[in-house]
């Protein structure tokens, strides 16, 4: 369903930070955090109100830095929150493929944490709005959908182990009746011979029935 978003739309879908607690920081040379916000390829937004880590800062839509972003398409983006440094390369709280999809709320929030790194809720009412999927209490869940197909396969594997082994006794059934008659005309066989062969040794000995003797 996400691809059909931003499908009818001539404007972008703008996403603002709504709050953002940081858990630790990295630059040791100053009391105060630098943290700023940015998706690859685009400018950063530096967030100049958040200087101390463990506490929550909530903003305002109107924020100077607001919006934070835009998305202009379904795809994901690369963005992250990061501490700038002054001795070395700036350090990252936390980095990831930040999409559309992800605003599955009705009313277009997404929180987005990591341990002991930082906690940051986003807002997207334009996301929510345009298709974006919704969350598991709307609509069965992919995860959902494939436990129910497991069910499924199971349950025709086993009816059909269940035929097999019954199609396999009525074949030995069939083969062990087909077996015993052929062994009592086998036997009915031997029994006539055996007849027939003392008839032919009277015959040779010249002993013929009692009734022709007298």
């Amino acid at each position: 369903m996400a691809s059909v978003l931003f499908a009818d739309l001539s404007s972008s879908a703008v996403v603002t930070l709504h709050s953002l607690e940081i858990y630790t920081t990295y630059e040791w040379l100053h009391s105060t955090l630098k943290v700023y916000f940015q998706c690859n390829g685009e400018k950063k937004t530096i967030l100049p109100d958040v200087k101390k880590k463990d506490i929550v800062y909530t903003f305002r839509v109107e924020e100077s830095f607001q919006p934070l972003m835009e998305f202009k398409s379904p795809k994901c983006k690369r963005c992250g929150f990061y501490e700038e440094r002054l001795v070395k390369s700036n350090d990252v709280f936390d980095e990831w493929e930040f999409c559309p999809s992800d605003f599955k709320s009705d009313n277009g929030w997404y929180i987005h944490t990591k341990d002991k790194e930082l906690n940051a809720t986003f807002l997207c009412q334009e996301c929510a709005k345009k298709g974006t999927p919704k969350g598991p209490d709307n609509a069965p869940s992919s995860h959902e959908n494939e436990i129910g197909m497991q069910w499924s396969t199971i349950i025709i594997i086993g009816i059909s182990s269940v035929t097999s082994v019954v199609l396999f006794i009525m074949g030995l059934l069939i083969a062990y009746k087909i077996w015993q008659k052929r062994k009592r005309r086998a036997e009915q066989a031997r029994f006539m011979k055996l007849f027939e062969d003392t008839d032919d040794i009277e015959d040779e000995l010249g002993i013929g029935p009692l009734s022709d003797s007298v």
